[in-house]
């Protein structure tokens, strides 16, 4: 058995909607933890990637952070937060009654007990076979034409019960938004998200 981890590099965290994908527009707690080896070159969140920057605090004030929300939902995301062992932060979160959703590029051994998990597969650095078999959900950020083929890839790779999205990159909504807008209605097993949060300018 792993050893419970009991403080996380912990570089922000806030009770706002999510902003993306199936869950989208519902209230949640994001716990942003510290550390990524995936190192995206259009990453919005680059000051995650040290893990050694951020302090690291106690699982239990963290359940408290989330608990005096009322959020329903814990989003741990990063960074990478999978670089971290997570079973003690979720199985505390749960007991709680409260839901537990991850976003993950897949790269790193699951840790946790997880209600969701988003699977955001980078180019950088593949995500392990485990992490694709159990993805509810499918994210696939797209910069360039290329990643729509590179998407298809990882589609048929997913489970059947999968929730498939098409995103694009923040910067370049402007030049993929139309092409993301054809792709989906020539293969609709596909999903538009957005990042809605920033259009309404929350975190």
């Amino acid at each position: 058995m792993s050893e419970l981890v009991e403080n996380l590099p912990l570089m922000e965290h806030f009770y706002t909607l999510q902003g993306e994908g199936a869950h989208s527009g519902k209230a949640a707690y994001f716990l942003r933890l510290g550390g990524c080896d995936v190192g995206c070159v259009w990453c919005d969140v680059k000051e995650s990637w040290d893990a050694n920057l951020h302090p690291k605090v106690a699982i239990t004030e963290m359940l408290k952070f989330v608990k005096e929300a009322n959020a329903p939902i814990a989003v741990i995301t990063g960074g990478e937060p999978l670089l971290h062992q997570l079973n003690a932060l979720t199985a505390l979160l749960q007991q709680q009654g409260i839901a537990t959703h991850i976003e993950t590029s897949g790269s790193s051994p699951l840790s946790g007990q997880w209600n969701w998990i988003t699977l955001s597969p980078k180019k950088f650095k593949a995500p392990l076979t485990e992490l694709i078999e159990k993805a509810n959900e499918l994210k696939i950020i797209v910069y360039n034409k290329s990643d729509f083929e590179w998407a298809e890839q990882y589609a048929a790779l997913v489970s059947k019960s999968c929730k498939l999205y098409l995103q694009p990159e923040w910067d370049q909504s402007d030049k993929m938004l139309p092409q993301i807008i054809n792709y989906v209605k020539e293969n609709p097993k596909w999903t538009i998200s957005l990042q809605t949060h920033k259009f309404m300018q929350i975190p």
